[in-house]
């Protein structure tokens, strides 16, 4: 998948790799921080099949807006405590998110490296946004990220 380069976000977390690592492989840990820090992930919504061909998803309720933001994909690389590779659909069809149908998607990678005492990663997203949406879902992406290093504080 050829797309263009639309924004990363990158964080070094005082944890070892594996943690990082299970952080974003687990499907229990991703429904405890895989969202904005104002908002939740929907119980029961998460699933992650961190091998190739395997299915993620996850849904955020958007309460204050009164919607539920669903994300869904397939990974397309997995190299267990160095990389992620997934393609990312969104909708706000809960039919469209329970069909988990494949379509238009964006692709997303996430880098991982084991820094001593402390791990990086960095969440890259790739594909088409309108005008001037590129900056605010890199926004949303800290926002997760704040959420993540609260999760790996615990």
């Amino acid at each position: 998948m050829t797309a263009a380069f639309l924004y990363s976000v990158e964080r070094e977390f005082k944890v070892g790799i594996d943690a990082l690592w299970d952080a974003w492989a687990s499907p229990t840990a991703l429904e405890q921080w895989y969202c904005p820090t104002d908002l939740a992930v929907l119980p029961g919504s998460v699933e992650n099949d961190t091998r190739v061909g395997g299915v993620w998803a996850a849904a955020v309720d958007v309460a204050a807006h009164n919607f539920v933001a669903y994300f869904y994909g397939v990974y397309t690389v997995v190299e267990p405590l160095k990389r992620l590779e997934h393609t990312m659909i969104y909708t706000q069809d809960s039919a469209e998110f329970a069909a988990r149908q494949e379509g238009p998607s964006h692709l997303v990678v996430v880098e991982f490296e084991d820094r001593g005492e402390s791990s990086w990663v960095k969440f890259s997203q790739f594909g088409e946004l309108p005008e001037g949406q590129a900056p605010q879902a890199q926004a949303g992406m800290e926002s997760y990220f704040n959420n993540l290093g609260a999760y790996l504080a615990r």
